[in-house]
């Protein structure tokens, strides 16, 4: 059996189990898995989202798997099939040089969390990507901002154009912004 050396000096044997060839319903959900992560996506809120730092936690991975999403340093806080409420905190790193949060940054608040709406509702069954964008801004964004996008749940059977609206609220419950997001939705 083969034996792995430890820079420590100690020594382990692996043990190693017969190969075992997966079913093709198996080998058919890898795949689906491997090219849209959205069931990974939801499993992994639900894993953590509930612990002490679940969100926390969740929102840097998401991050991490989508940089430039992650520079913005939103926090995702819930998360639905259909339906998202993702919140930014007013910090130096956000802001323009007027003292306010960046149009940008909301931007990028506004697409993130309609793209977890849209994903979550298609499940893992189709792919999108952002097509054309629009933005209003109606208030200066101070404060923490919450966005929320919701969408109803439809089998994507051939490639569609489906728009999802986000709306970004300040802590007063105004409007600061409403961006229109058109996806371009495939099936896998």
């Amino acid at each position: 059996m083969p034996q792995y050396l430890f820079p420590n000096g100690r020594c382990a044997t692996i043990v190693s189990s017969p190969a075992v060839s997966p079913t093709p319903e198996v080998a058919d959900a890898r795949s689906v898995a491997l090219k849209n992560p959205v069931g990974r996506l939801l499993g992994t809120w639900q894993r953590l989202a509930p612990l002490p730092g679940g969100k926390w936690l969740f929102s840097r991975l998401l991050g991490w798997v989508a940089p430039y999403t992650g520079s913005i340093g939103a926090r995702v806080e819930s998360l639905e099939p259909g339906h998202v409420r993702v919140s930014l905190r007013d910090r130096r790193a956000v802001r323009q040089h007027l003292g306010s949060i960046h149009a940008v940054a909301l931007v990028n608040l506004a697409e993130v969390t309609s793209g977890l709406a849209m994903l979550s509702a298609v499940g893992s069954t189709a792919r999108g990507i952002v097509t054309a964008l629009r933005i209003e801004y109606r208030k200066k964004a101070r404060g923490t901002l919450l966005a929320e996008s919701r969408v109803s749940p439809s089998p994507v059977l051939e490639p569609v154009d489906a728009e999802v609206t986000a709306t970004i609220t300040d802590a007063a419950g105004d409007i600061v912004a409403v961006a229109t997001i058109t996806w371009r939705l495939a099936p896998l």
